[in-house]
């Protein structure tokens, strides 16, 4: 009999009770012993600390998943249980990349499957984790205009909030090196992308190249700083066809420094807020989750 510890927020994303409640009777009607773990109503590490040793089911969004994989990396035991994912989020961007199904009950199936698949991560020098996408520059700005909205709009407040930052941001100036290799070519950036998944913002294709289970980050830097070449880069970014843009660099690499002024950085949909130096590194399947 699988022993899963469901964690979920209460509180995140746009599904109700109804769809949580619909992956929880698949999991306990396909034989698995469930403890449910509210997020919010005890400490995270109280709760793993309460069931070692059992894996951990993700009831919720990227961020919630962010959250969990980041508790269980901190804590060393990313090797010992093994994630599942029932998305249940607003945008719910790293389901979309790992094709994970977005209906509850069939995403809880796959986790009674019980077939573990080992993925990258991306760990910063400040001890942080990327599981999905981290971006800087614009594409974070537009997050920040979004966040307010995110409860009257859902999904349409990530479109509101780029379209208002992509007529405010003029870039940054920061030097960006993958491999040691540098990319700005001293021009200012709009926008950075490190993908270990495929989309942002509910489905923005930023990195669709990406597999999270290769080793590598797909990176991609916007120079389109000009009025006319932001609109020309953002049309293209949300049909994924930016890379093809003279003033869009991507390469794929293991090691990526970002350094300059203070930008606006969101990792895995959560605002981390501005830095002006973080290098990433990707750590080669360092976790599992049923896929």
């Amino acid at each position: 009999m699988a022993e899963l510890l469901a964690i979920y927020n209460e509180h995140a994303g746009s599904a109700g009770d109804d769809a949580r409640n619909a992956a929880l009777r698949t999991l306990r009607d396909g034989g698995a012993d469930v403890v449910e773990a509210p997020a919010g109503q005890k400490d995270l590490d109280e709760m793993l600390d309460a069931c070692p040793g059992r894996d951990v089911v993700v009831l919720g969004g990227d961020g919630t998943l962010h959250v969990v994989v980041a508790t269980l990396h901190r804590r060393g035991e990313l090797g010992e249980r093994t994630v599942g994912l029932v998305p249940l989020g607003t945008g719910n961007d790293f389901a979309r990349g790992t094709k994970t199904p977005l209906d509850p009950a069939e995403a809880a199936r796959i986790v009674l499957a019980g077939r573990p698949r080992p993925l990258d991560l991306m760990v910063d020098d400040e001890g942080g984790v990327v599981v999905n996408v981290v971006h800087l520059g614009i594409g974070a700005e537009a997050s920040e205009q979004a966040t307010p909205l995110k409860p009257v709009l859902g999904r349409i407040a990530y479109s509101v909030g780029a379209l208002l930052a992509g007529v405010r941001s003029p870039g940054w100036r920061l030097r960006v090196t993958v491999d040691g290799r540098r990319l700005d070519g001293g021009r200012k950036v709009l926008m950075v992308g490190l993908g270990n998944g495929i989309t942002i913002g509910g489905g923005t294709p930023l990195t669709p190249r990406a597999r999270p289970d290769d080793g590598m980050a797909d990176v991609v830097v916007s120079l389109a700083t000009g009025p006319l070449n932001r609109l020309v880069y953002a049309l293209h970014l949300r049909r994924g066809t930016h890379p093809t843009l003279r003033d869009v660099v991507t390469v794929r690499g293991r090691e990526v420094t970002v350094q300059g002024e203070p930008v606006p950085v969101n990792a895995d949909g959560e605002l981390t807020g501005h830095v002006g130096r973080r290098r990433w590194t990707v750590v080669p399947g360092a976790w599992r989750m049923f896929a």
